[in-house]
């Protein structure tokens, strides 16, 4: 305990010696009406920059040595163009990410080809003046579904059936006839490992459009409105967006929700009860009052505490006691992602109502960091509502995986972590969406470090003191799996690193026969009748 105490001043110190600035690049330019992400596209965990024209994509992929390279992908002129907002995850797991529009008047979801080089529009007929949009599992099966904020509807959401087709839903996450919906974020806010919706909610005048609504997920497909229980409602407040971070590092995810009518920011605690605590005031946020639309939280100077951007032009440094000290940068609303692979998040600005784009490149400094990079299996190809956390001595920081953030942009997916003047990291654990941990221990700090879902297994299971295993692995002809029996087991299915799904087996679950596999690494998927997974990596070997 006092090891870690100790360590947490030594990132409290770097706080206040560490600074956050950000230098303009004029040279890198995009064509494109709405510019919204900053995100990998082609798999190589490199964040690229990704603007939508009527009947185009523009992507400026991003090389290793922090150029890019542009290219423009025709698409038929589309129904729907992303007027208000964009989210970026691969819903049909085939390794390259897919993109969906919000406007004012529908949803588009843009599906990319088996090599990222073409989208297909899937346009969907219903009316919806869409907000902030999101890919999220809702349903826990492994696959992305889509979900939209309703400006004047109760919300909608697009089901994947597990095949890459999505069904349109409306209503259960967000009721009001009146809509009101803005600011949509999923975050697991009750630590009990699936993705709650908080949303931020604006009207005007006294409408109880204007309250916010915190939905639990309750493990079923459905969700409970417990804003009010929460003390997460807020009155008439009215906001499009928030940011939620652990910002105080004690393992749960607290919430500052923006203002968008003059009025002042809010600031909770999480009480890892159920319940937040406002904080606003002496905290930074209670001299913050404005009309900005876009909140978001990372680690900009890499000091172990998650900061605040607000609006894009106004930075709220965390001082590691849960205040913050403001930073002025002059970027417009802004894409959060490290463009110059340096471990440092730089932005991409644009205005939101159109106008010029320009990457501002993070200063950096001395502190020391890890980007940690996923690629599921059993959960969805991108690890969106994974927990990521790192342990050293220090203690313990968190991150969610997200697709959609602040209001209208998409944010990089890769998990950042700044660790100030510490100068090794004990463990990464990360909790998959499908309950499944991986752990590496002492990893190389000042650099990425990629995870795949099943490679680093804590253990695959163990039942009445005997353990789950595999054997032989390597493996040329079969794997056998030691104990299972004590398992009330309904399939085996493999996987490749890719998330393709190669052999499924209903019975003789013992030994599975992988004679007809190529040879290289596969993940083993063992589900239970009761919703259990369990996974463990295997090499295929040729005799």
């Amino acid at each position: 305990m006092k090891k870690g105490l100790f360590a947490a001043s030594l990132l409290c110190s770097s706080v206040a010696m560490a600074q956050i600035s950000f230098s303009s690049a004029s040279n890198v330019a995009i064509s494109a009406t709405y510019v919204r992400a900053t995100v990998d596209m082609n798999g190589d965990y490199l964040d690229d920059i990704v603007g939508v024209n009527g009947s185009s994509i523009v992507i400026l992929y991003q090389q290793t040595n922090g150029t890019f390279t542009p290219s423009t992908i025709a698409t038929n002129a589309v129904t729907y163009t992303p007027d208000w907002s964009l989210a970026i995850g691969d819903f049909d797991k085939n390794g390259f990410n897919d993109i969906v529009y919000g406007s004012g008047s529908g949803v588009s979801f843009m599906k990319a080809n088996a090599t990222g080089t073409a989208f297909t529009e899937i346009a969907y007929p219903q009316y919806v003046f869409s907000q902030r949009s999101n890919f999220v599992d809702l349903n826990n099966d492994g696959h992305l579904d889509g979900f939209m904020c309703h400006d004047v509807q109760p919300n909608v959401y697009y089901l994947n059936d597990g095949t890459g087709n999505l069904v349109y839903h409306q209503g259960g996450i967000g009721d009001h006839a009146e809509g009101g919906n803005y600011g949509s974020i999923w975050v697991d806010y009750d630590n009990d490992g699936d993705q709650d919706c908080f949303i931020a909610k604006c009207r005007g005048g006294q409408s109880t459009a204007s309250i916010d609504e915190l939905h639990r997920n309750n493990g079923d497909g459905t969700f409970t409105n417990v804003a009010v229980a929460a003390n997460m409602d807020h009155g008439f407040h009215q906001s499009w967006s928030s940011a939620w971070n652990d910002y105080d590092n004690d393992g749960d995810m607290d919430a500052m929700i923006g203002s968008s009518d003059g009025t002042q920011h809010i600031l909770k605690r999480n009480n890892n009860d159920g319940t937040f605590t406002d904080i606003t005031t002496g905290s930074g946020f209670d001299n913050a009052t404005g009309s900005s639309i876009e909140h978001v939280s990372f680690d900009f100077d890499n000091d172990g505490f998650t900061d605040v951007l607000s609006g894009g032009s106004i930075m709220r440094r965390n001082n590691g006691d849960m205040t913050f000290s403001q930073v002025t940068i002059n970027a417009a609303g802004s894409s959060i992602a490290d463009l110059n692979n340096d471990g440092f998040l730089d932005l991409f600005s644009v205005d939101f109502w159109g106008g010029n784009s320009n990457i501002y490149y993070n200063s950096g400094n001395n502190n020391n960091w890890i980007k940690i990079q996923l690629k599921g299996i059993a959960s969805n190809f991108n690890g969106i509502g994974a927990r990521v956390e790192i342990y050293g001595a220090w203690g313990k920081q968190i991150r969610d995986v997200r697709s959609g953030d602040g209001f209208a942009n998409m944010n990089t997916l890769n998990a950042h972590f700044g660790i100030g003047t510490a100068t090794a990291i004990d463990s990464v654990r990360v909790i998959w969406p499908s309950g499944h941990v991986d752990v590496v221990e002492d990893p190389t700090i000042n650099g990425p470090l990629t995870i795949v879902e099943g490679a680093d297994p804590l253990s695959l299971v163990e039942v009445e003191g005997k353990k789950i295993s595999l054997f032989p692995n390597p493996a040329t002809e079969y794997i056998a799996i030691e104990n299972i029996d004590l398992l009330d087991v309904s399939e085996v299915v493999v996987f490749t690193l890719k998330g393709e799904k190669v052999m499924t087996q209903i019975t003789d679950y013992a030994k599975v026969d992988i004679s007809t596999l190529a040879e290289g690494a596969y993940i083993i998927v063992i589900q239970t009748k009761s919703g259990e997974k369990y996974s463990e990596a295997f090499v295929k070997k040729n005799n």
